[in-house]
């Protein structure tokens, strides 16, 4: 297995915990001079990171930046898979773009594509969607399911389970989800959700999860048109939120959820999902491609479907569609 060493080398220093980690020993380990171990925590320092070198004994971390980097994630991740394979990015293009080329590669189940920056973010329908660097998660899961095709799409729905529960867990923060791939808080959206797909007619290969959180962003970072319909979490919660902290935990219970939906279907997600949703009972208007219709949202079916019951009393599945809550 091939080792990022200067990674390693910041897992160590997580791990000691306050303790010195001798860098002679570090370099004797990995075939490496003491000099370029002092390199590696040169860069560290110009990363943000506070550290401290101890004659004879070695390099102590005393304190870390606001990154999203493996190190700061792992030290939070108490998962079997996922996340244990992190490609961390200070910018890149899109981490679904990204994400898409390494599992075709053969990138392992779990494989997290992070980044402080996109510069070509996209949601659904690839509408652009707005990255502010270093404060929010922008980021997008491999995760290879033993599911058929066809159960692929209910994975944003696993997903948004997983994200809202994360959210209460680490901020205290009650969200809500809209239907079919939204986070909300008070009525303005912090989260979208993307998920796509590579598979053969008869197995799924790899489902990219793609999300894109305000987490640490002001009112100032969103641009005019956004203001009055976007939100983060510390502007509704007041105060800077650990973005590595709350990655891990979402990476928990995409996993959690993920074995859930494999072992025992649909069945258990959608009563989880319905708990958190703030569309079932509203009257809402569905516009997709070639329709618009109105009805009350009933739930949604064992397939992840919107369920709809129209004026004339009939109830319609909604696969796909922008939803407008009317009241």
């Amino acid at each position: 297995m091939n080792i990022n060493v200067k990674d390693e080398l910041l897992k160590r220093l997580f791990e000691a915990d306050g303790k010195p980690v001798s860098g002679q020993e570090f370099a004797d380990e990995f075939g490496l001079s003491r000099t370029a171990i002092w390199k590696y925590i040169k860069e560290f320092e110009e990363e943000g990171y506070e550290i401290s070198s101890i004659r004879k004994k070695g390099y102590v971390l005393i304190g870390s930046p606001d990154r999203v980097n493996a190190a700061n994630i792992q030290k939070y991740l108490q998962t079997t898979t996922y996340g244990r394979t992190i490609d961390y990015y200070e910018s890149c293009s899109s981490t679904q773009i990204v994400a898409h080329d390494a599992a075709q590669a053969g990138a392992p189940d779990g494989t997290l594509i992070v980044s402080e920056e996109q510069t070509a973010g996209k949601g659904r329908l690839s509408r652009p969607w707005n990255s502010t660097a270093e404060k929010g998660i922008w980021m997008s899961l491999i995760v290879r399911p033993s599911l058929m095709p066809q159960q692929a799409p209910q994975m944003t729905l696993v997903a948004a389970v997983a994200i809202v529960r994360a959210i209460e867990n680490v901020t205290g923060i009650e969200a809500s989800i809209k239907w079919p791939n939204d986070i909300l808080l008070n009525g303005r959206k912090m989260t979208g959700i993307l998920t796509e797909l590579q598979s053969e007619p008869d197995r799924v290969k790899a489902i990219i999860l793609g999300i894109g959180m305000n987490v640490n962003q002001d009112e100032e970072d969103f641009p005019e048109e956004l203001k009055e319909i976007a939100t983060s979490l510390k502007i509704e919660g007041g105060q800077q939120i650990d973005r590595a902290k709350l990655i891990a935990e979402i990476l928990g219970f995409i996993e959690l959820y993920t074995k859930m939906y494999e072992k025992h279907g649909f069945g258990p997600i959608k009563l989880l999902w319905e708990g958190y949703s703030n569309t079932a009972g509203k009257r809402i208007r569905a516009v997709m491609l070639n329709e618009t219709i109105e009805g009350t949202a009933i739930g949604i079916s064992e397939d992840g479907l919107l369920e709809l019951r129209l004026d004339d009393g009939t109830v319609r599945g909604i696969y796909s569609a922008d939803i407008v809550i009317k009241d």
